[in-house]
């Protein structure tokens, strides 16, 4: 019997995911996990293993995107053929909602014809290399002869094809336009036919930043007379030839995007308080001695901050249409550095775990994160968070909130400050916390209530274990 493989459901927020990439060819024996396909969420990219064991029958291509559920393929028996109603009860979910007019169904073995779409057997026949070459030159599989086995469309099918002009290529990928999910979040938006617009000679598919150049051209193409200047947008003009030109897509546009509309849609303030670490270091010291796992400073705040969300729950909330949501589990993420961009693990019931098994925790998710190995589940759910930059010597900087938390805490330098006590002058170790909040869920004295708690901790360092 066919084992279903659904687009899978990473995380509480994940609506629907892009295939980027099949892993495995269709047809194939897989193995129970093997990894079969890699997919595309508007956080991370990440390999889907196989649910079973079988031969593989694939049911999307690379660029359509599914909702999480709706299946994108089938696991096989040896012998076993695909149900009839395999594809036409799957659909991309950029697919046209008007049902097409049922052909009658293809014989066993045989290539049939469905609109535009080369089907056998009620599915597309092409190798996965010869979709990705026809993506990059814009030629529909439609147009095409397959001469492999069985009729299936090949590398070489492709290669030995005419590269068809513009207007050819958006008449070719009507209807199945291969894009990122921001390319469509922006299409759907303003109204744009994803089939008008080229691929990405980079990306291999239509990028967000396709429909925008897209969107330009076309207003400047526009008679003067029917352009409203407010409609127009400008590119910036190079002030010199640059050295290096990095497209704001993938990490880098996923953080430029989310930051503007944390920016744009929260009332964002910023308040500082020092904290005096002396019984933080001295039990640091303390712990170096008797525990194989030394907590770090930030471990230290982070612990801090967690106990801090449990006695000032208005700081642990979110925005909603219906209003200021108070949650009642504390998840912290915390803000580490990767080449090209920022991502942000979350702490899981950060408030509830001891101060070592918080410490293994974060250093297991900053070396995730290095590696590249994060999974979804690290990524999602957090309810608060945590940016240091302490140690690249700064003290005091302003955080920008991760929607939708309601708040973000900043780690400075650890410095010594100069004191005078008892008339006479001494050093103290201090650092500068900087909280962002937004000023819609709570007002300045909770947010100074909030922080002056961390602070409080921090003098109390057993109180975090």
């Amino acid at each position: 019997m066919a084992i279903d493989v659904p687009m899978p459901k990473l995380g509480l927020t994940m609506e629907e995911a892009t295939i980027i990439e099949w892993l495995v060819d269709d047809g194939e024996s897989v193995e129970v996990d093997q990894p079969i396909m890699l997919i595309e969420t508007d956080k991370t990219e990440t390999e889907v293993g196989a649910p079973g064991t079988g031969r593989l029958h694939q049911m999307g291509q690379p660029g359509d995107v599914f909702a999480c559920g709706v299946l994108v393929g089938l696991l096989l028996a040896d012998g076993e053929q695909p149900p009839v109603h395999a594809i036409a009860s799957t659909a991309p979910t950029t697919a046209p909602t008007t049902a097409p007019t049922t052909a009658p169904a293809a014989p066993t073995g045989s290539v049939a014809v469905t609109g535009s779409v080369i089907e056998h057997e009620g599915r597309r026949f092409a190798s996965p290399n010869a979709r990705r070459l026809a993506g990059e030159r814009g030629i529909a599989l439609a147009s095409l002869l397959g001469t492999g086995p069985g009729g299936r469309i090949v590398s070489e099918d492709v290669e030995a094809a005419p590269t068809p002009t513009v207007g050819e290529r958006n008449v070719a990928r009507s209807g199945v336009a291969i894009a990122t999910v921001a390319a469509r979040n922006l299409a759907d938006l303003l109204g744009i036919d994803l089939s008008a617009v080229l691929i990405d000679p980079i990306e291999r598919r239509v990028t967000r930043e396709g429909v925008a150049r897209y969107v330009r051209d076309r207003l400047a193409a526009a008679p003067s007379s029917t352009k409203p200047e407010s409609s127009v947008v400008a590119d910036t003009t190079l002030l010199q030839e640059p050295t290096k030109l990095t497209r704001l897509s993938g990490m880098r546009g996923t953080i430029a995007r989310r930051m503007q509309a944390s920016l744009r849609e929260m009332a964002q303030l910023t308040l500082t308080m020092d904290a005096d670490m002396t019984a933080v270091l001295a039990d640091r010291s303390d712990r170096r001695q008797s525990s194989a796992t030394t907590p770090s400073i930030t471990d230290y705040i982070v612990a801090a901050t967690a106990r801090a969300l449990v006695r000032c729950p208005y700081a642990n909330a979110q925005v909603t249409s219906a209003g200021i949501a108070l949650l009642p589990e504390v998840h912290v993420g915390l803000a580490v550095a990767v080449e090209g961009g920022l991502l942000v693990p979350v702490i899981s019931d950060a408030a509830d775990r001891r101060l070592a098994d918080l410490a293994s925790e974060t250093m297991r998710l900053a070396g995730a994160a290095r590696a590249g190995s994060l999974t979804p589940t690290d990524l999602e759910g957090g309810t608060f968070s945590v940016s240091a930059l302490g140690a690249y010597g700064v003290d005091v900087f302003t955080p920008v909130i991760n929607p939708p938390n309601a708040g973000i805490l900043g780690i400075g330098r650890l410095r010594d400050d100069v004191v005078l006590v008892d008339g006479q002058v001494s050093t103290v170790k201090r650092l500068t916390l900087s909280l962002t909040w937004d000023h819609r869920v709570f007002d300045g004295v909770p947010a100074a209530e909030f922080c002056r708690t961390i602070v409080e901790l921090l003098s109390t360092p057993t109180e975090l274990d």
